[in-house]
């Protein structure tokens, strides 16, 4: 794959460093219930917490859907660590941290024993668990993004990782697959970012590229007003547009990755995809609206996608 923009060479080579980390030797035994009480628990988390993954993650083979759920859950923890942590939440997340790259870690930590098990099972690389914790750590401090590209770096750390780590529970086609997981995880968090505009505002956060702001005339006044103006419009269809294209680029993908786990990946990517539409049907109003895709909506997707994921066609060049 030749490289579209000048930010994926900075990416890629994060990618490579974490694929020549330590890989897990052996795996771990665990007691048979208590391993069935902790994917239990994973698949509670990612049905509460992520529709769209969870009607994706259906469409895997059980011991992959099941791993795929505990890396959700993985996912899930180390950001409500960030996010809504009581006490000292560094050092929470430090002790997380810990227990997320261990082969033994404490029996009473559900989703550590089935995140253990799935990551050893399937050959987890431990530096994209570092890079994901590393990235979700950022939001500690205060979150300012002055370029695309310093922004894309963010995405790679809390959402590319998630994807390449999902390559290896799904199984792929060697190295060439890795551009295709990184740029898929850029369009994934952009589109969390586009959604969230009011909500990471209140929060007092705003992901979005400053210099970008400033060419479209939208200033943190504009954010704090949250009227939806020409100027936000433009900027908006900007953004969403660029989004787009991301994920275009993103899907030849899905041909490096084994059949079986296909169509769950193009499913959690053009589902995800569709609240990029939902922004543009509520008017790009995303101060106050929640953009969404509709469960029956997601469900007429969902033969089209299939259709389009059977004929993927691997993409080697």
């Amino acid at each position: 794959m030749q490289l579209q923009h000048a930010w994926e060479r900075t990416l890629l080579d994060l990618a490579h460093e974490a694929t020549h980390s330590e890989l897990p030797a052996t795996t771990t035994t665990f007691d048979p219930l208590l391993l069935e009480q902790a994917y239990q628990q994973c698949e509670a988390i990612t049905a509460v917490n992520s529709r769209s993954f969870h009607l994706a993650s259906r469409l895997l083979p059980t011991e992959k859907r099941r791993a795929a759920r505990a890396l959700y859950a993985f996912c899930r923890v180390s950001d409500d660590i960030v996010d809504r942590a009581q006490g000292d939440a560094q050092e929470q997340l430090a002790t997380w941290r810990r227990r997320a790259i261990a082969a033994h870690p404490p029996l009473d930590d559900l989703v550590a024993i089935a995140w253990a098990d799935a990551r050893l099972r399937f050959n987890v690389p431990i530096r994209y668990v570092e890079q994901l914790i590393d990235g979700v750590a950022r939001d500690f401090q205060p979150v300012h993004y002055e370029t695309f590209e310093e922004l894309a770096a963010y995405c790679y750390g809390v959402a590319s990782t998630v994807g390449l780590m999902s390559m290896h529970i799904i199984g792929f086609a060697g190295q060439a697959a890795i551009p295709y997981a990184i740029k898929l995880g850029v369009a994934l968090q952009m589109t969390n970012i586009l959604r969230d505009v009011g909500e990471d505002w209140r929060a007092g956060r705003v992901y979005l590229p400053r210099a970008e702001m400033a060419h479209f005339g939208v200033s943190d006044a504009d954010l704090a007003a949250g009227v939806v103006t020409p100027r936000w419009r433009a900027f908006m269809h900007f953004q969403i547009e660029r989004n787009r294209r991301l994920y275009d680029e993103a899907m030849p993908g899905i041909g490096l990755l084994n059949p079986d786990g296909r169509f769950a990946i193009a499913a959690a990517a053009d589902l995800y995809r569709g609240i990029l539409d939902a922004i543009e049907r509520n008017g790009y109003d995303n101060f106050g609206q929640r953009a969404y895709v509709p469960t029956a909506r997601k469900l007429r997707m969902l033969p089209g996608i299939w259709w389009r994921s059977r004929r993927a066609a691997p993409e080697l060049a």
